[in-house]
């Protein structure tokens, strides 16, 4: 069963669309992520199902509810912002029973739902405290408590793990699986962070310009994009100016200019096209030695260390460079400046995308 649906949910604003029938549904327990760039309008549609938005045109349902006309405090759902929004006056036992007492909850039903969702982050000990003596992991899990204290039916996250560091924002995305997880609530998480969406999701639904690129598996979405804006967005790409030199079947030959060309598993545009050539920078394969045919010879212009993994400027031709990676603790970690390498790309990690698809 569904547990949340949109039926060609569209927002604008005078002439301007922000949400395009957008169409999906989101299964009972399911975490799905909405990820795209600022602007994009996932944001408007998490706050379309909170109620905090009205709808221009179609529908929402939780369950087999209709809710679009209803008020926020009639939906059955736990939201949590970008800035947690706790209540620096109150403690942290009084924040999680705040949207309990104006439910009308009271007495030994309050006092074991606070300490049931306290006990859900962790925070068990927590209860006397004042958000000013939390760290910002430990606001943000008070936030989830006081979203989960009255029993929603859907959880809604607006981008909340973007105010953490980088250790803090890891951490805080395993707990959120793991409670998620063990509680089986169905959740709606926005985001403009794709390892955030990749990680934590059953599914993904990426945007661009209003429009639901794709809704699919982190899987798909990364392996079989749909769109070329989609090819763009997801991983590490070098974008390169390219035209199609030839079709064969579903792929063919994309032209990058200098005389280089390389093969592409899928190619939809006709020969002589012009196009944007996509190609993931974890995708390209470094060797110091030629690798057979389709291989492309190069040499290292820059050489970046980033902890994990160095990052290569590879100069293919004149005006032609790609950026690779390669793991710090393998055999091409130690590259110099001008080292001649061959490049293996596989066909089917090369996308070739209309030129005005890749803005968003």
């Amino acid at each position: 069963m569904s547990a949340l649906i949109f039926e060609g949910l569209g927002k604008s604003y005078g002439d301007v669309p922000v949400v395009q029938d957008v169409s999906l549904a989101i299964k009972e327990g399911e975490f799905v992520s909405l990820l795209g760039p600022s602007g994009c309008g996932k944001t408007t549609i998490l706050r379309m199902v909170a109620g905090l938005v009205t709808p221009s045109r179609g529908r929402i349902l939780i369950g087999s509810d209709d809710v679009t006309a209803l008020p926020p405090n009639k939906r059955g759902l736990g939201l949590v912002f970008q800035s947690y929004a706790l209540f620096p006056h109150l403690t942290v036992y009084e924040n999680v029973a705040f949207g309990l007492r104006r439910r009308k909850v009271a007495g030994a039903e309050l006092e074991k739902r606070v300490k049931e969702a306290l006990a859900m982050v962790r925070l068990a000990a927590f209860g006397e405290r004042y958000p000013r003596q939390l760290s910002g992991g430990q606001q943000q899990r008070v936030a989830i408590a006081r979203a989960l204290a009255p029993h929603p039916r859907v959880l809604l996250f607006d981008e909340p793990l973007s105010n953490l560091d980088a250790q803090l924002r890891d951490e805080m995305q395993i707990e959120l699986k793991r409670l998620q997880r063990g509680l089986g609530i169905t959740t709606l998480f926005v985001t403009h962070d794709q390892g955030e969406a990749l990680s934590m999701s059953d599914r993904v639904g990426v945007m661009a310009r209003g429009v639901m690129q794709q809704f699919a598996t982190p899987e798909d979405i990364y392996h079989r994009p749909a769109t070329g804006f989609v090819a763009s967005f997801i991983g590490k790409p070098n974008r390169l100016a390219g035209s199609v030199a030839s079709r064969n079947g579903a792929g063919g030959t994309l032209s990058l200019g200098g005389g280089l060309e390389l093969p592409a598993s899928r190619i939809t545009q006709p020969e002589g096209t012009k196009v944007d050539v996509v190609i993931r920078q974890e995708s390209i394969r470094l060797h110091r030695e030629p690798k057979g045919t389709g291989a492309l010879a190069g040499t290292i212009a820059l050489r970046s260390f980033s902890g994990a993994r160095v990052q290569y400027v590879v100069k293919l031709a004149e005006q032609v460079e790609l950026v690779a990676e390669a793991p710090s603790s393998g055999p091409d970690s130690e590259l110099a400046i001008g080292s001649p390498v061959a490049l293996a790309i596989d066909p089917a990690s090369v996308f070739a995308m209309a030129t005005d698809e890749a803005a968003a």
